[in-house]
Parts: structure tokens; sequence; C-alpha cells
């Protein structure tokens, strides 16, 4: 271990990226504070402005990156729209950052119902009661939507509704950045060729 805790050896040579981003997220799940997981997810609107917001990572394999939302939110419509996204995670506590871009599928039937149902019912409640980005009138009726569907759902699962499901980003390329001396940083991109990566060092 070096002076403020992180691993050493280079990870510039590393030959494929999600190995290497499960070790810096297991690392940042470790030394982060509040939500190792959090990342920012970017889309473009229909009238091509960028959009970006938080968002949590709950799962990731090589495949890509897995997060849910409510399809007829903002971010859900524009995803949609044009199937792309970009991701970033920061971890101060490591000064590292990991940078993604790629195209965009729904995960499958299968996988949101299963996550569905491991979520707190209060969250599922709210899935349900909260029509995502659209005008509130006064929390009054977000209060008085959720006490409804809490009366509704009172006995048994609460199944997922049909808005509400996952995304999967998978990569076209994937950076890894490292803070460094006198802003030398190391940069690591990894683009995706056929059924493998190609790996290229990048000026800081």
């Amino acid at each position: 271990m070096n002076e403020i805790g992180l691993t050493t050896g280079d990870f510039t040579t590393a030959d494929e990226p999600f190995t290497l981003f499960g070790d810096w997220l297991e690392e940042a799940t470790k030394s982060e504070i509040n939500d190792p997981n959090a990342m920012s997810l970017a889309t473009v609107d229909p009238d091509g402005l960028p959009d970006v917001r938080m968002v949590l990572l709950k799962d990731f394999d090589g495949r890509g990156f897995v997060f849910y939302t409510n399809f007829e939110s903002r971010k859900g419509g524009e995803i949609l729209a044009t199937r792309k996204a970009a991701l970033g995670f920061h971890w101060k506590s490591l000064r590292r950052q990991v940078r993604v871009r790629g195209d965009v599928e729904i995960v499958s039937n299968e996988e949101a119902d299963a996550y569905f149902q491991s979520r707190a019912r209060g969250s599922r409640i709210g899935a349900w009661a909260s029509k995502q980005s659209r005008p509130l009138e006064s929390r009054f009726a977000l209060e008085k939507a959720v006490a409804e569907y809490t009366a509704r759902f009172n006995i048994g699962e609460i199944p997922r509704p049909d808005y509400w499901s996952g995304f999967r980003v998978v990569p076209r390329s994937i950076e890894f950045w490292k803070d460094g001396a006198f802003r030398l940083h190391d940069r690591v991109e990894f683009r995706r060729e056929g059924d493998g990566w190609t790996r290229t060092r990048l000026y800081p």
C-alpha cells in the first residue's frame, strides 16, 4: 500500500476492464463514506441538449453496467429514444474515476422482477406512487398516492409496474483515471474491438 492507502501495482497493464473495475469498486466500498456505487448518468434530450444526474449501479458483469428506473421518467424517455448513455464514477477517497460510454439495452423481465422484489417494501410502493419527473402539485398529493398504493398492496407481494425496469449500459469504451502528483495523472482507455478490448494509455 502507498501513503494514501491505494493498492500498488500498475493498473495500466490490465488486459480487460471489468475485472479492474470490480477491484476498484471493492476498494471504494471500503473507503467511501456513502454510496460507492453512485454514478453520474449522462443522456441527451430531444433538443440535443445533454442531461446528467446521479443514479446507483445495481449490478455489473462482462455484459455491462445495470441500473433501474421508471421508464416514463425524463432519463427513461431520453434513453429509450437514443439507446445511448455515458456513466461517471468518482471515488474521492481513492482519487480515482471511471468513465463509461456505450449503447443501452433493457434488462430481462426476470432480472427486473428479481431486483424489484429485493427492494424495501416502501421503495416498491414508491415506484407505483411516483410519476417520476412529471409536475407534482404538492407534497400532499404524493403522500396521498403512497397511502392509496399502501392500502392497495396491503397483503402479499407487490408486483413490478410495467413502466419500471432496468437499463444495461453496454460499453464501447471504459476509461480509468488515477490522480498523480502535479496533475500528471494515469489514464487508460479500453475500447471494445470485436470480442475483445484494446488498451491505450492517454496523456493526462
